[in-house]
C-alpha cells in the first residue's frame, strides 16, 4: 500500500445526517442567548464555537488547509471545532442551518456549488458570523468571503517546472474550469514560459474535486503524449507521474515526502492567516461582511513556495536564483503575477 499524502484527521466527524441538533436540556438557554446576541457583540466565551460544512473528504487538498488551520485554532485553546464532511449539495443548506440552531458563532466552508443557499442561511442568521469560500462578493452584515489567491508561488512553481522539464511538454490536470482553478493554472503557465519560452501544455479537467482514479487518467494520457513534467491540481496526478517515473508540481498542499522522487515543488496555501483573523473579529465582536481574499497572498504569508525537499540541489542553481529574484520582487511589490480567472488552454 502507497503511504498517504493525507493530512491526518484530528477532530472528531460530525456526520451530516445524525441528529446535529440534539443538544442537551442544560444548555438550551445559554445556546438561545448566544444565537440572540448581535453579531457586532464580543463572545463572552472563552472558546470560540466554531462548525465547519464540507461537501468533500477532509483529506481534499483545498479543504484540508480550512481543517488544518481551525485544528491549529483548537490545539491553542482558541476554539471549540466541529465539522461535517462529504455533505451533499442538497444537504448543505440544512447542516449550515443546524449549525446555527447549535450556536455556534462562526461556521465556515465551501460556498460554490451551493451560493444561494449558503447566503440564504446567512440572511437567516444574521448575529451568526459565516466565512465561506467563494467567487462573490462579502454580504451584509455577516457573510464574509475568501479565496485561495495562492497564484504568486504557482508562477514560482511554473519557473522551475518549466526549466526541469526535458520534452518541452507539460501536462496539466484541473478539476473544474472554475476561476479558483484556472488562475492557479494559467499563473503557473506564465511561469513556465518565463524560464522556458517554447514550452506546450495539454490541459484537461476530470469535472470532480474527489476523483484521483480520474486525474491519474487523464495524467497518463497525457504522459503517453510525451509530458515530462505534470501540474498536480488534483489528487491521483503525482501517483500518475510516480508511477511512469516523471515529474510533478504540487498544489496548495506539500506532498514532497510522500512523492520524495516525484514532487519536484509546491505552491503552498496557508489558511492560518485567514482563519486567526476571522476568529479575532469573532472574538472582538467586529465580524463583519469582508473579503478575505488577500491573505491568502504571500506578504501576508498566506501561501509560499514549500521547500524543495530531496530536490533542493536538484533544480539547477541558476534556476532557483531567478526563482528567488522574482520572489522578492513579488513581496516588495515591485511584480505582479497576473490574475487571469479565463479557462486555461492548451498549447496549439
Amino acid at each position: 500500500m502507497k503511504p498517504s499524502p493525507y493530512p491526518a484527521r484530528r477532530a472528531p466527524v460530525v456526520p451530516a445526517r445524525r441528529g446535529l441538533l440534539s443538544l442537551a436540556a442544560a444548555s438550551a438557554v445559554a445556546v438561545a442567548a448566544a444565537t440572540l446576541a448581535p453579531v457586532g457583540t464580543a463572545v463572552a466565551q472563552e472558546k470560540v464555537k466554531v462548525a465547519a460544512v464540507y461537501t468533500v473528504p477532509v483529506e481534499q487538498q483545498w479543504v484540508s488547509r480550512i481543517h488544518k488551520a481551525l485544528n491549529a485554532a483548537a490545539a491553542r485553546g482558541e476554539v471549540e471545532y466541529r465539522f461535517s464532511e462529504n455533505v451533499a449539495n442538497a444537504d448543505y443548506e440544512r447542516v449550515m442551518r443546524q449549525y446555527a440552531e447549535q450556536g455556534n458563532a462562526l461556521i465556515v466552508g465551501e460556498a460554490f456549488a451551493v451560493e444561494a443557499a449558503a447566503r440564504r442561511v446567512a440572511k437567516d442568521y444574521p448575529k451568526t458570523a459565516f466565512l465561506l469560500g467563494s467567487s462573490g462578493k462579502p454580504q451584509a452584515p455577516n457573510f464574509s468571503v475568501f479565496d485561495n489567491y495562492i497564484q504568486e508561488p504557482a508562477y514560482l512553481t511554473g519557473m522551475i517546472a518549466g526549466a526541469m522539464t526535458r520534452s518541452g511538454k507539460i501536462g496539466m490536470v484541473g478539476g473544474y474550469p472554475i476561476p479558483e482553478v484556472n488562475r492557479l493554472m494559467n499563473a503557473f503557465m506564465d511561469g513556465a514560459r518565463e524560464t522556458n519560452p517554447k514550452v506546450q501544455f495539454m490541459v484537461s479537467f476530470i469535472n470532480s474535486w474527489f476523483d484521483p482514479p480520474k486525474a491519474q487518467e487523464g495524467s497518463f494520457a497525457m504522459l503517453d503524449k510525451g509530458a515530462d513534467v505534470l501540474y498536480a491540481e488534483r489528487f491521483g496526478v503525482s501517483d500518475a507521474a510516480k508511477e511512469r517515473n516523471a515529474l510533478a508540481i504540487g498544489n496548495v498542499i506539500n506532498t514532497q515526502d510522500a512523492y520524495p522522487q516525484t514532487v519536484v515543488a509546491s505552491a503552498l496555501w496557508n489558511m492560518e492567516p485567514t482563519i486567526e483573523r476571522a476568529i479575532a473579529a469573532v472574538k472582538a465582536g467586529k465580524f463583519t461582511h469582508e473579503d478575505y481574499g488577500q491573505y491568502s497572498m504571500m506578504k501576508h504569508k498566506g501561501s509560499e513556495l514549500a521547500p524543495l525537499g530531496t530536490f533542493e540541489g536538484k533544480v539547477p542553481k541558476a534556476v532557483m536564483d531567478k526563482v528567488a529574484a522574482r520572489q522578492k520582487e513579488i513581496l516588495d511589490g515591485s511584480f505582479t503575477v497576473k490574475v487571469n480567472d479565463a479557462q486555461p488552454k492548451a498549447s496549439q
